[in-house]
């Protein structure tokens, strides 16, 4: 039989805290150079931002919820939805019913989630298909498609460079650039 003394247990409880608030505070920094982190946005101002945008138009926010940090709104061919981001063992993921859970993918930032979704999403869209709108699924679901992010001001020229950038590459450090640039653009390295 083995016994552990409470203090190697609160050790590491305050370890995997700390852990977590590092996770967060970095997830953080990253939302918060998108430029479509709206931070304490409700979801009925989100609602109204999103009504007449076109289907894919999306944002993240912070949760209304108290068991979740953020949320995604928006914008489906149902109108404005809202799908809360799950931090769980330092991963983040979509919240979805138990059954989906399991084979939902897991990432280490909101923005590496939203680059994810992006991507399939603007996949799906170049992929053939009959002209017209999309019909809707039969079981009443509606197709969640991010593909265009509303900012909360107009994204400066060099950000939106940066992402042009980053999306012909992610070998930055080889390009002939100096080396002040390359940390601009390893700082934010998504595509969206």
């Amino acid at each position: 039989m083995t016994c552990q003394s409470s203090e190697s247990s609160d050790t590491s409880q305050s370890s995997a805290v700390e852990s977590d608030e590092r996770r967060i505070a970095a997830a953080m920094k990253d939302l918060r150079s998108t430029g479509w982190y709206w931070g304490s946005l409700t979801a009925n101002e989100a609602r109204e931002i999103l009504q007449d945008a076109a289907e894919g138009t999306f944002l993240v926010r912070d949760s209304s919820q108290q068991d979740f940090l953020f949320t995604i709104s928006a914008r489906t061919s149902a109108g404005p939805t809202n799908l809360r981001i799950e931090y769980k063992d330092g991963k983040f993921k979509l919240d979805s019913v138990v059954l989906l859970k399991p084979r939902l993918k897991q990432f280490d930032s909101v923005v590496h989630l939203v680059e994810h979704y992006v991507q399939l999403s603007r996949a799906g869209a170049k992929a053939p298909s009959s002209p017209g709108p999309r019909p809707a699924p039969a079981n009443g679901t509606v197709q969640l498609l991010l593909t265009r992010p509303v900012y909360t001001a107009t994204p400066t020229l060099q950000h939106l460079s940066r992402i042009a950038i980053n999306r012909a590459t992610r070998r930055v450090q080889d390009l002939p650039l100096p080396s002040r640039l390359k940390d601009y653009l390893s700082d934010y390295s998504y595509h969206v």
